[in-house]
């Protein structure tokens, strides 16, 4: 769409990503509280949870024209057509475009209180954005974000996302998509960043699903399944039960490169594709 990592779909596109969804859905656990975001969020909510700090370079800011009738008029006049550029009087609004699904949902539970007995757990799913401009089509800047959140005592966070590392790898081969398991670390920003990210790494608190898109090819993170520990807790001040600190996990499903990858293995023809691809998706 004249930028980089930016895409529009087709309808055969989209009908895959909406039986795709419907296979993710069908995962879900019934208890499970169902919640869609837009693509925006509260910048103040997102500064409180650190990711500003943790990863400036792929944040975006919604930013608009304020002011009064005049000087907006003005900022207008600055268009290309006059030589001018009307972006320098552009201001920054109390939003941000979501980064990541997830970060919304930790005010709404901490809003709410004591955690319940046995905790929350929720399926959420918003478009996402980070400017990483890329020719790669592994690599979006808007790309669909699908997650499974759970919020709760640390043995019930762990206990959720073994049960998923578990379960992950049985559903790619049911997709008929070549993968592998490894730990992994989020892409933090700057020299401090490269100690977090390895900090990361040996207390094994991210792993991601990997596929290839086709033989050879540097595999693609399609899925992750994070553990916060208690981050989120304490920096929303979401406690369980017993008084304690909760604990955080998400498994997310990164549905375009789902999607891609799907497309990539078995080809644009979705009547060739293996009978248990088509069958998980009710081709």
């Amino acid at each position: 769409m004249g930028v980089d990592g930016v895409y529009a779909r087709t309808a055969l596109y989209v009908d895959l990503v909406e039986r795709l969804e419907q296979y993710i859905t069908r995962q879900r656990d019934p208890q499970a509280e169902i919640m869609r975001f837009p693509p925006v969020m509260s910048r103040m909510q997102l500064e409180k949870s650190g990711y500003l700090k943790s990863f400036p370079n792929l944040l975006g800011c919604v930013c608009a024209l304020h002011g009064s009738e005049a000087s907006i008029r003005a900022a207008v006049e600055k268009s290309a057509d006059n030589g001018g550029d009307w972006t320098t009087s552009l201001t920054s609004s109390d939003l941000v475009l979501s980064p990541a699904a997830c970060y919304p949902v930790y005010p709404i539970a901490a809003a709410r209180g004591k955690l319940p007995t046995g905790g929350l757990l929720f399926d959420i799913e918003a478009d996402v954005f980070r400017h990483e401009p890329s020719l790669s089509l592994d690599r979006l800047q808007s790309f669909r974000m699908r997650e499974f959140v759970r919020i709760g005592a640390p043995d019930e966070i762990v206990q959720f996302r073994e049960k998923w590392m578990a379960k992950a790898p049985l559903l790619a081969a049911e997709l008929g998509l070549p993968h592998t398991m490894d730990v992994a670390n989020d892409p933090f920003f700057g020299r401090v960043g490269q100690v977090m990210a390895v900090s990361q790494r040996q207390q094994a608190l991210k792993f991601e699903l990997l596929i290839p898109y086709y033989p050879s090819a540097s595999p693609t993170a399609c899925m992750s399944f994070n553990y916060h520990r208690e981050h989120f807790g304490q920096v929303w001040g979401i406690h369980d039960e017993k008084g304690e600190l909760a604990h955080t996990s998400c498994v997310a499903f990164g549905i375009d490169r789902l999607a891609v990858a799907l497309f990539a293995n078995h080809g644009l023809d979705l009547k060739k594709w293996p009978a248990a691809t088509r069958q998980a998706l009710a081709l």
